[in-house]
């Protein structure tokens, strides 16, 4: 049949076995890694950090009250860093974003965010990226998105950095998917409380017990 024929020659469809953007740092939200399990599961004050200044926070204070929220910047970071060789600091990305709309500070205090439209705007006016919103995307998605050379950040339930327990329920946090291997997703966990859940590979099947099948596709 004709080669472009998916039924006829499934091969010509088919994305590779294996992709991997290599060369890509893990970053934290957090300005100290080691002290991410102790704010996860201890009462910890993430505010209660020696490393803050490295986030480029003015003070502790506003360390302590932006750090939880930040997974997409540290994404965001890692992209950049990968590029460029260099990055902003989080917290001089987050002020960028702002005027776009990535976050929304309540009257409460609280802080809604990060969206993902305004977040793709503003990837593409102050960095040049080229950033797509997929309110739909499958983990077979992901490898389509990956196998046509973008980065992928993926919307997963926090608690993917523990995948040996059951998924308490999917998306609130974000990832930076770097490649794939066979069913093998590799990723950055901005949130990983140990060296292994911070440059993560899952199964697909795993992975998708905590993904909320939304995701932002990047490309440099």
């Amino acid at each position: 049949g004709p080669v472009g024929c998916p039924a006829c020659n499934p091969a010509a469809e088919r994305p590779p076995a294996r992709v991997q953007h290599d060369g890509i740092t893990p970053r934290s939200q957090y300005a100290t890694p080691g002290l991410i399990a102790a704010v996860a599961y201890s009462g910890h004050d993430p505010a209660d950090d020696p490393r803050w200044p490295e986030s480029g926070a003015p003070s502790r204070a506003e360390y302590g009250r932006w750090c939880r929220h930040w997974c997409g910047m540290a994404c965001l970071l890692m992209i950049l860093e990968h590029r460029d060789g260099t990055a902003p600091s989080l917290h001089s990305l987050l002020t960028g974003s702002l005027s776009f709309g990535t976050y929304q500070e309540q009257a409460d205090g609280t802080i809604r965010g990060m969206f993902y439209e305004p977040f793709a705007h503003y990837a593409a006016a102050a960095h040049g990226l080229k950033a797509n919103v997929h309110k739909d995307l499958p983990v077979s998605g992901i490898q389509t998105q990956l196998a046509a050379g973008h980065l992928v950040i993926a919307s997963v339930h926090k608690e993917i950095r523990r995948p040996s327990l059951p998924p308490p329920g999917k998306g609130g946090h974000l990832v930076l998917i770097t490649g794939y291997d066979g069913d093998l997703l590799h990723f950055r966990n901005p949130s990983g409380h140990t060296r292994d859940a911070r440059n993560a590979a899952l199964p697909g099947g795993t992975f998708a017990g905590f993904y909320a099948e939304r995701a932002i596709s990047v490309s440099t």
